[in-house]
């Protein structure tokens, strides 16, 4: 690997070629997991005559797309290179161009992607924030039940459901129910399943668009074996017609006119595997992989957390533990997980990791003794004070001020940690002395805020 302040000529190239010789078992995107799958350079080409073009798909990537809808089940499924971002925001501009109130708005549990706030500053939409019963600590989750949004529409006044599931801890919310309460509603329900690409590939079929959501993004560089920034887009066969009729004009307001080709054959190749077979018998292997080691990690003591099957969420603070703190000693035994913070570890298990991947896991994990958990005081995430819409916000002047002196002041760019790149304040929110101890946890020490 490179030392920190090495100066080479290409950083990013020669930091990917040391990182793919070092051996490391990788519990993190993407889903090929480094090895082997697709070439490269001379397979990457530009709209050649007879490339087709991906905004108005009528040849070879017209008929993968329609080829992996056909997997998926959907009514049209349209590829994204520049990931599950680029769907958010077609769902909303899709929703948008076909709605009838004079201005939109969006019904949304708080723990959304930033993705998701960029489209509604972009597009101008309001949002109606849900937040969980249960106290939380984390900005990852966001436990809604169906009875909230039944509640939340009966008073009126909403355009469109927006859920994100399984969020990025592995929880999945009942999409099926809250399906259901849209559809009475005749509401559209969008899901961000960008780390959910796998789920219509189970025994058990969970995928949002096979439980009655209208469109859903998929991230297929997530947990399917593709290039990171490969993506999908799915409308519904019970979705308005017009959706369909609308998605690739739309999307083409959010994305490059140069496309990588790379990704788009990695997806067209993963569509491939999809419709054989030979992905779901992989999945059903690795899955029952991910249990058993699941197991093996409760036995010794490890408290996890989440629903999802290719994702083991160990809560460190509960093992006498920082997240950090973890992640390193798994670092130290070859190990990098997807994401840590102050309370958790999250490991992302895929088709490409091997036996001897969870074996290394278990085998690390079980050298480390579980403690005693750590008595913190994090604070909790609670509703926050609206003075202007995050579009009248994030377009105004704005200077950037340390954490210390931003209390009370107006946030003019939203506020996300990447990873998770979920917000902890969003544009046009008043900073409070909770929101400030939040951006702490995450080692967020400056934002932009208004002038006002």
């Amino acid at each position: 690997m490179i030392k920190e302040g090495t100066a080479v000529s290409a950083p990013i190239n020669e930091f990917v070629r040391a990182y793919s010789q070092s051996g490391t078992v990788r519990f993190h995107m993407p889903g090929h997991k480094g090895r082997a799958f697709h070439g490269l350079e001379a397979l990457d080409i530009t709209e050649i005559s007879g490339a087709d073009y991906l905004y108005d798909a009528r040849g070879i990537i017209g008929q993968s797309e329609a080829q992996t809808a056909q997997a998926f089940g959907s009514a049209a499924t349209l590829y994204s290179t520049e990931g599950s971002s680029q769907c958010i925001k077609t769902m909303l501009g899709i929703v948008r161009q076909n709605c009838r109130s004079e201005r939109m708005t969006v019904l949304a549990p708080r723990n959304v992607h930033k993705a998701f706030i960029d489209a509604c500053i972009l597009l101008d939409l309001d949002i109606k924030w849900l937040y969980p019963l249960q106290p939380t600590t984390s900005v990852c989750c966001a436990d809604i039940t169906p009875e909230q949004f039944e509640q939340a529409l009966s008073q009126g006044g909403i355009d469109c459901c927006y859920v994100t599931s399984p969020d990025y801890l592995g929880n999945s919310a009942d999409i099926g129910s809250i399906a259901r309460i849209c559809k009475a509603a005749g509401i559209p329900l969008l899901v961000d399943n960008a780390h959910g690409a796998y789920t219509a590939f189970l025994k058990q079929n969970v995928h949002p668009v096979a439980l009655g959501a209208d469109m859903c993004c998929d991230s297929a560089h997530k947990t399917l074996p593709c290039y990171t920034g490969g993506a999908y887009l799915h409308i519904s066969k019970g979705a308005p017609e017009a959706f369909v009729k609308c998605a690739k004009s739309v999307m083409s307001m959010f994305g490059s006119t140069s496309p990588s080709y790379l990704i788009l054959q990695s997806l067209d190749l993963c569509s491939e595997m999809l419709r054989s077979g030979e992905f779901s018998k992989a999945l059903e292997t690795t899955a029952d992989m991910v249990e058993s080691c699941k197991q093996s990690l409760l036995a010794h003591g490890w408290v996890l957390c989440g629903n999802e099957k290719m994702k083991m969420t160990v809560h460190a603070s509960r093992c006498g533990y920082t997240g950090t703190q973890l992640a390193d000693m798994l670092r130290a035994g070859g190990i990098e997980p997807e994401y840590s913070d102050t309370e958790y570890v999250v490991l992302m298990a895929g088709i490409s990791n091997t036996q001897a991947d969870f074996d290394t896991l278990t085998q690390t994990m079980g050298r480390i003794p579980v403690k005693a958990p750590l008595k913190t005081d994090l604070p909790i995430i609670k509703p926050t004070r609206r003075v202007l819409s995050a579009r009248q916000a994030a377009l105004q002047p704005s200077y950037t001020a340390d954490l210390e002196k931003s209390l009370d002041k107006v946030c003019a760019l939203t506020v996300a940690s990447c990873q998770p790149s979920v917000p902890v304040v969003v544009s046009g929110e008043v900073i409070s002395e909770d929101i400030i101890k939040i951006l702490k946890r995450y080692s967020i020490f400056s934002l932009n805020v208004l002038y006002l």
